[in-house]
């Protein structure tokens, strides 16, 4: 059953939620300007994301835009222009704001993230598609990195974001020359993980969320942001640290996942690990 939130200010003007069994359906709410982000929506993209971090409602997190696209981006008029009177210390804040929900956040975010792409990604938008954990986009979607046709380069942190997911000579193809591709393209390149037909895009984002639901929350947290922070690392340092991360996870989880899966596997013959989940506590 769908229950769509009345979220308190700053919610509920340019960033819509819905719960729906454990998933925050969220998405960015300015359809007329394809969902240009503007120092609006970033304080209350800002908001949202601190708030699902500690609500219950929210298992999984999907990031999604109102209408039919994803976002445009930076809204020129909307977050530059209307930044650049401001003081500097003023302007410095707006910029953290936006980067705080857009990468600082969804980067290590507590509870599983996804994109949803269900129509134009371009230039500023990328950041947070490359952030979240997952991104399933529409075959019909039309991507683009377009700032080399207005004389400036995709900045904020456009380029890094694209830069850890896609291969360096297809992301300098469409960094240099501007040019659109489509979802199944984003797919062959890694942008996304797959794609399929519009029309099924909310169905397959979903089934993935529940899949997730599934799984020990302690765990996921744990192995996504473990995963993240040891492809910077070291091989030496990357060892210390998932061996210590691995300890903390059975001193944190409170479902004794491991515990549980072993019983289950070795003593019960409940559980075949490749097949499936163990059974948590919450399914008894």
């Amino acid at each position: 059953m769908t229950n769509k939130a009345s979220a308190p200010d700053p919610w509920g003007r340019n960033v819509l939620v819905e719960f729906e069994d454990g998933i925050a359906w969220v998405s960015m709410n300015r359809p007329e300007k394809k969902n240009a982000i503007n120092v609006e929506l970033a304080k209350e993209m800002a908001a949202v994301v601190d708030a699902l971090e500690i609500d219950d409602r929210c298992g999984v997190m999907v990031l999604t835009g109102a209408g039919d696209a994803f976002s445009a981006g930076m809204d020129l008029k909307g977050y530059f222009q209307a930044t650049d009177n401001l003081s500097e210390v003023e302007r410095m804040r707006a910029y953290r704001i936006n980067g705080t929900w857009q990468w600082r956040r969804l980067l290590h975010y507590p509870k599983p993230t996804i994109a949803m792409v269900n129509g134009w990604c371009f230039g500023g938008a990328f950041t947070p598609l490359c952030a979240c954990d997952l991104a399933i986009a529409a075959e019909e979607a039309t991507f683009g990195l377009s700032e080399i046709n207005w004389g400036i380069i995709p900045a904020g942190i456009v380029s890094k974001a694209v830069a850890v997911l896609v291969r360096q000579r297809e992301a300098l193809y469409y960094v240099m020359t501007g040019e659109t591709f489509n979802g199944t393209k984003a797919a062959s390149m890694g942008l996304v993980n797959e794609a399929v037909p519009k029309a099924r895009l909310r169905e397959r984002t979903r089934e993935l969320a529940k899949t997730l639901l599934t799984k020990n929350p302690s765990a996921l947290r744990t192995a996504k942001v473990a995963f993240k922070m040891s492809s910077e690392m070291t091989w030496e340092q990357a060892a210390d640290y998932l061996g210590a991360k691995s300890d903390q996870l059975q001193f944190v989880d409170p479902e004794r996942g491991r515990v549980q899966g072993m019983k289950q596997f070795l003593d019960d013959k409940t559980y075949r690990p490749g097949l499936g989940a163990y059974r948590r506590p919450k399914d008894k």
